[in-house]
């Protein structure tokens, strides 16, 4: 049995899947066995996805118009579609990048292969970026981390500034470009010095 997915970007309705349909019935789907998806493909929550791959059976095919309606990234896509290939399920791409994509035959599985392949070594490649990067921040005496919104000159004018009973605090704030909460850390309503606001004076 052939078994279609849709899928659109937009949940608004400016966006539609007429396209995506037709392509899908031509290529022989029934309608009644078409499942569509009004959300982008980064989000995990697509009930008719989910819903599209439980109601796969050994034997199926599952038809998409193009492979970025099918998943969120390659690693995803991979994913997908070993899943599919364990369950006897095949994939077809109908147009656009992947369109030589068609699980069901040899041809087919060797480019999917290159697919996987690619995947495997974009994963290496962030991997070691990520790597060599904390490693050359570390020498330079980096530990990584969110920088710290409050600086100790900052601390000093908020203690200057929360001593003047005419400050408002919310201007005060966004003068500085720091919540209440980091504010309140550091110096008192009084404008006195905190444990935060000392520890950090002490780093000069």
């Amino acid at each position: 049995m052939l078994v279609g997915y849709m899928r659109v970007s937009k949940a608004d309705g400016s966006q539609s899947t007429d396209l995506q349909r037709d392509a899908l019935l031509a290529a022989g789907v029934a309608a009644g066995d078409l499942y569509e998806d009004p959300a982008s493909g980064e989000k995990d929550d697509r009930p008719h996805l989910a819903a599209c791959l439980k109601a796969l059976r050994h034997g199926d095919t599952l038809l998409v118009w193009k492979l970025g309606r099918l998943g969120r990234d390659l690693r995803h896509l991979v994913n997908t579609v070993h899943d599919l290939t364990d369950r006897g399920i095949g994939l077809k791409v109908l147009t656009g990048e992947g369109a030589a994509i068609d699980t069901t035959t040899a041809p087919g599985k060797l480019v999917f292969g290159i697919f996987a392949a690619l995947s495997e070594f974009e994963r290496a490649l962030i991997s070691e970026r990520t790597v060599a990067g904390l490693a050359a921040a570390r020498a330079r005496g980096r530990t990584g981390g969110r920088p710290f919104k409050m600086t100790p000159a900052k601390v000093c004018l908020a203690m200057a500034a929360m001593g003047q009973k005419e400050t408002k605090v919310g201007d005060l704030c966004k003068e500085l470009g720091i919540t209440r909460q980091t504010l309140y850390r550091h110096v008192s309503p009084a404008g006195e010095l905190r444990a935060d606001g000392a520890k950090l004076l002490s780093r000069k």
